[in-house]
């Protein structure tokens, strides 16, 4: 080595630089090769129980990637030798900068995983010149370690989703702490057995703990909640039921009365599927005054409108009794509409009354967790899809520690 050395970069214990070759490949891209060897000043170490030897059985080299040098890719080519271990028989030599069984040391793997939790693994594997596959593997290793093992314990208020992660109607199930924001569950597809999977993992203890579970209208999930905490609240989101609404109600008497309508009213209603979705304060002027125009020319649709409005009151009620009796109201006045599309919403809100009062003592909702699903399908487009679904229930995960 030069008096100007590169040792200082290779802190390496019981082995020391002593050459290095320089190549400059098809594309322009220089690869540094150092060479190693043993230092004579230390004893080699027996990798099972840790102890020092000096009896060498064998010695071959051993070839692993390392951090870029001064823009070169590195290779390091380091002594491997073989060491009879009176305690352990022959063994190979411990080497605490390279990994068992792995082609880099140690420090390169930590710095594609740390890449890993900010860029696509395609992004990161041209960074450092490795494989695809390889950059994966690294980032679900870490994955594993920080995020692999369950923790179920001080869960109190839960929320309760799904989120399409395929084409076909594929979905998981996933389920947030509402208290520290961490993910605390996935599992596939989105039926009563899926939610049950979650709460056998938990112990009688922590289910008994659970206070309240934030979740939509679907039946499987209720259930679900029922069989397992029959002792846990359930609260049904405001986003849900509203969304719910929007779909059932709005669009089906719009459509309805569009079929009812000459020419002159159909151009009225067609396109305003958005102006009686969205909320006033978020209308322009000009969707203002469309809005005003086709609620005054149209009773039918200014009737849900004002529903859809009064159907959001109900979750702003913090005592029980004014909210029962507001959630009374509200369905008499959809049954008394006549319209039949608000009957039958009217009807199977009744069946939902409890879980809308318990917002009263439990003012919860999957807002939160609807913003994570959003963030997951940020990570599946990253990736251009997951083939590996364990994979991508620990990227989850990791995203959202809490």
């Amino acid at each position: 080595m030069s008096a100007l050395s590169i040792a200082p970069y290779f802190p390496f214990p019981r082995v020391i630089p002593v050459a290095q070759q320089l190549t400059t490949g098809p594309e322009g891209v220089v690869h540094s090769q150092i060479t190693f060897a043993p230092d004579p000043r230390r004893r080699p170490v027996c990798s099972d129980c840790g102890r020092k030897t000096r009896a060498v059985h064998s010695t071959s080299l051993r070839r692993a990637l390392d951090l870029s040098l001064a823009g070169a890719r590195t290779e390091l080519l380091v002594p491997r030798r073989k060491v009879r271990c009176r305690h352990c028989g022959v063994r190979s030599e411990r080497h605490d900068f390279l990994a068992p069984y792995r082609r880099m040391t140690v420090r390169l793997e930590r710095a594609v995983a740390d890449l890993c939790r900010v860029l696509p693994i395609k992004h990161v594997a041209a960074h450092f010149g490795l494989d695809w596959h390889t950059v994966k593997e690294i980032d679900k290793r870490r994955l594993e370690r920080e995020v692999g093992t369950p923790c179920y314990a001080g869960l109190r208020c839960l929320a309760v989703d799904e989120v399409a992660v395929h084409k076909g109607h594929t979905y998981l199930t996933t389920v947030l702490d509402l208290e520290t924001g961490r993910m605390v569950w996935i599992g596939r597809d989105r039926t009563k057995a899926t939610l049950l999977r979650f709460f056998a993992e938990l112990t009688a203890e922590q289910r008994s703990r659970i206070e309240a579970v934030a979740t939509d209208m679907a039946s499987w999930y209720r259930e679900a909640i029922q069989e397992a905490c029959p002792q846990a609240a359930l609260v049904y989101d405001l986003f849900h039921a509203v969304a719910k609404f929007s779909r059932e109600v709005i669009d089906r008497v719009r459509v309805d009365e569009s079929k009812k309508q000459d020419e002159a009213g159909r151009h009225l209603i067609k396109g305003s599927r958005y102006l009686l979705l969205k909320n006033e304060e978020h209308l322009r002027g000009d969707q203002r005054a469309r809005l005003a125009l086709l609620r005054e020319a149209n009773e039918n649709l200014n009737l849900v409108y004002v529903l859809k409005d009064q159907l959001k009151h109900l979750w702003k009620y913090t005592r029980a009794g004014w909210a029962r009796q507001a959630l009374e109201e509200w369905c008499a006045l959809a049954e008394a509409s006549g319209l039949s599309a608000l009957r039958t919403f009217a009807t199977n809100l009744r069946r939902h009354t409890e879980g809308i009062i318990n917002h009263c003592r439990y003012p919860l909702h999957t807002g939160r967790l609807e913003g994570i699903n959003n963030k997951i399908k940020v990570i599946k487009r990253m990736a251009y899809g997951f083939r590996d679904d364990d994979y991508f229930i620990l990227k989850v995960k990791g995203a959202f520690p809490g």
